[in-house]
């Protein structure tokens, strides 16, 4: 997700966005913002007033001269968004002959830094967008600066901006110093705020402006006021002949522009930005099969032998019924994990393979029902079942799926009277799984990749497969093979830290396994009691540590709150990837209690508290946003008993997380998911154990919280 471009390879992508699709597009309803080298919305190199559309996440690549940034930014609500960022500088240090600063041992120095953009006005009548901003707040201080922007609209097609900014934005042509001076800021091992900064020292005037030619072209001008003292003054990594910057812009659609400019009076720059809204899709809707009609059954009156229950006395019912479900469900995606019912009611446990929402495949099931069960049967329930686990009972009348198919705003109508609940326990009556279905062996290959340092590491194949049994017993397990890396190229610095390597040796790891067995492990899923769902797992349970791994879940359906209790036994395996444990005299207990809560809108919470692999004791903070469509953006830190020097570079583990599911890529229906965890660095504090199938992310999907975001869109697809 962080790795770094030349120039070379900038220009090629940006030659390749001019080249794709016609150079006239789609009007734009309005001048949105667009991003700048820093990757926020902004002008050139200087930040704007604006914000982006709620909830949108970019990636953005720039490089002029020796520097390359990515940056990725999220739109975290309508007012705040936050970005992380690294930036590599070539040549850092040819100029410079201090080999006791351990900085000066780079011949490419990278920084990782993170920001924060609340954006207090939004733009109406004469009032114009503002935004303030805190950029690389928690670093080095090497990027460290504040801003006031704001950003005006003047007619259709132009945009002002002007603003104030300390730091490295007050850094050329200071008018003063309004709020005294700055002091040092105090890094230590980095990763800390330097509140006592903010705002501080020498300011200086920004501005520019942003003319949109067409709807595709737009021209850009600013004035800058960051001086790069230490890449272009102390470093000479390149000249800052003037503060005036030039730019044009080519926006192929809403998603994706490339640019060109003149920076700083000596360098040509390129920039390319991609803008993914989580609330549509990449493709044009999800291709696939459309359902088939609600079933309608013939009335009492006309046929009242149809109603007769008598049929639940048939030896052979059973076998039929399910026969015939069957026939619609499995195109589907959908299998019978057991099946059961009486004259009025049938109540039939399913496993969802296809779709990504719960609630499409519980229509689909209801349509199925509508159409193979008696006339007599007025009640369905349909329990989705997860790894051997019943996660909810959905309990819907069939007389509303008959009345309710063609009406104004069903899925809300339909929700309203529809019930939900535990489903723990035996179906009695039941036959079980059909023996066709299991035992249940997957497989998968394909590309993969491991990250040893920023930009650097390895990709190459991976090979899974899981063999699942009908008692909620899943072995499975995965290897992985590299093809190519640039790992000769890490230059290896000490971090610092004293604690246990349980996470920092990932280098080793990576470079001492070409051909690695990365898990090799079986679990144990089960609810039960109700609300209870248990989990045991054991093996290789990720790439650096073996053991066991227990965890128990309260999660009552409809409930926002659910705790959780996880122990494990864990030993550190040998960094060769094979089945051995090396040097590494190294084993450990851990646990956790977690508590996770849904604050609606999309925001989920987790808190835990416990041991980590290291032996550090604290707590751990995550906050996610999900869409609907099953997108995920999060942010997590650590806060653990290790000090900073004991935990060494960053002071303390914190990080993004981005999950992407595989139909908003493709337009097909899938469960897959792409998940990526960025650390600015990986260290050895607040570390747990990378287990595969936690509880509460693996039930939540048929509770009413996930079910709810989905249900008035997909319930009747």
């Amino acid at each position: 997700m962080s790795t770094r471009r030349s120039k070379s390879q900038l220009a090629v992508t940006a030659l390749a966005g001019l080249l794709c699709g016609p150079l006239a597009v789609p009007a734009r309803a309005e001048m949105r913002p667009t991003l700048s080298f820093t990757g926020v919305p902004g002008l050139i190199d200087m930040p704007s007033g604006e914000a982006m559309a709620d909830g949108n996440f970019s990636v953005a690549v720039a490089g002029f001269g020796p520097i390359t940034r990515t940056t990725l930014s999220f739109q975290i609500t309508p007012w705040l968004s936050g970005s992380y960022r690294i930036q590599n500088t070539r040549n850092w240090n040819e100029v410079v002959n201090d080999p006791a600063n351990p900085e000066n041992l780079y011949s490419s120095y990278n920084d990782r830094s993170f920001d924060l953009r609340i954006h207090l006005l939004k733009e109406s009548g004469w009032r114009p967008s503002v935004t303030i901003g805190l950029q690389d707040f928690a670093g080095t201080g090497k990027f460290g600066a504040e801003y006031i922007a704001a950003t005006k609209t003047i007619g259709d097609r132009v945009k002002i901006t002007g603003g104030v900014g300390w730091g490295r934005l007050g850094s050329y042509n200071s008018f003063g110093s309004p709020f005294g001076d700055r002091p040092d800021p105090d890094v230590g091992r980095g990763g800390k705020p330097n509140a006592n900064t903010w705002f501080r020292g020498p300011a200086s005037f920004f501005g520019g402006i942003e003319w949109q030619l067409n709807d595709a072209w737009t021209v850009k001008a600013e004035y800058s006021t960051d001086a790069y003292g230490e890449e272009a003054g102390y470093r000479k990594t390149f000249e800052r002949r003037s503060p005036f910057n030039f730019g044009i812009e080519y926006h192929r659609d809403e998603t994706m522009s490339v640019g060109i400019y003149s920076l700083y009076g000596s360098e040509i720059g390129f920039n390319v930005n991609f803008v993914l809204d989580p609330k549509r899709r990449a493709m044009t809707g999800i291709l696939g099969a459309g359902p088939v009609a609600v079933g309608q059954r013939p009335s009492r009156s006309a046929d009242p032998d149809a109603w007769d229950g008598g049929w639940v006395t048939q030896p052979d019912a059973a076998p039929i019924l399910r026969d015939n479900l069957d026939k619609y469900l499995n195109p589907d995606g959908i299998y019978i994990e057991d099946f059961a019912y009486t004259a009025t009611t049938v109540q039939i446990r399913i496993r969802n393979d296809k779709f990504d929402a719960g609630a499409q495949a519980i229509g689909r099931t209801a349509r199925a029902l509508s159409h193979v069960m008696p006339a007599s049967v007025e009640v369905f329930e349909i329990v989705p079942v997860v790894r051997g686990m019943a996660a909810s009972k959905v309990t819907m009348r069939r007389s509303d799926i008959e009345s309710l198919e063609h009406v104004a705003n069903n899925g809300a109508v339909l929700r309203d009277r529809v019930a939900f609940g535990d489903a723990s326990g035996g179906l009695a009556g039941g036959s079980g799984a059909d023996p066709e279905y299991y035992p249940q062996f997957n497989w998968g290959l394909g590309l993969g990749y491991r990250v040893s340092a920023p930009a650097r590491g390895d990709v190459g194949l991976r090979a899974t497969a899981s063999y699942e049994l009908p008692q909620g017993i899943v072995l499975s397990g995965s290897v992985y093979g590299r093809v190519y890396d640039n790992l000769d190229k890490v230059f290896v610095i000490d971090k610092g830290g004293s604690l246990p390597p349980v996470r920092s040796d990932v280098r080793d790891y990576n470079e001492d396994s070409p051909l690695a067995l990365e898990r090799l492990q079986a679990a144990w899923y089960a609810h039960p009691a109700d609300n209870i769902y248990t989990r045991l797992t054991f093996g290789y349970l990720e790439p650096m540590h073996a053991g066991i791994s227990g965890e128990v879940l309260w999660k009552p359906v409809d409930s926002r709150l659910a705790l959780g209790l996880e122990l494990n036994y864990t030993k550190q395996r040998d960094t060769d990837g094979g089945f051995g444990f090396g040097d590494y005299d190294y084993s450990i207990a851990t646990g956790h209690v977690s508590a996770y809560y849904d604050f609606g809108n999309g925001f989920l919470g987790q808190l835990d508290v416990g041991r980590y692999l290291a032996g550090d004791t604290g707590a751990t903070i995550t906050l996610d946003r999900e869409f609907a469509n099953g997108w995920k953006v999060g942010a997590f830190a650590s806060f653990t008993s290790a000090s900073a020097e004991e935990f060494g570079e960053g002071s303390f583990d914190k990080g993004l997380h981005l999950t992407i599911p595989m139909n908003w890529l493709l337009g097909q229906p899938s469960r897959k998911e792409m998940d990526a965890t960025i650390r600015p660095l990986q260290r050895d504090g607040g570390a747990r154990v990378d287990v595969q199938g936690r509880l509460y992310d693996t039930i939540r999907d048929y509770h009413t919280g996930r079910l709810d975001e989905q249900w008035d869109s997909r319930v009747w697809r």
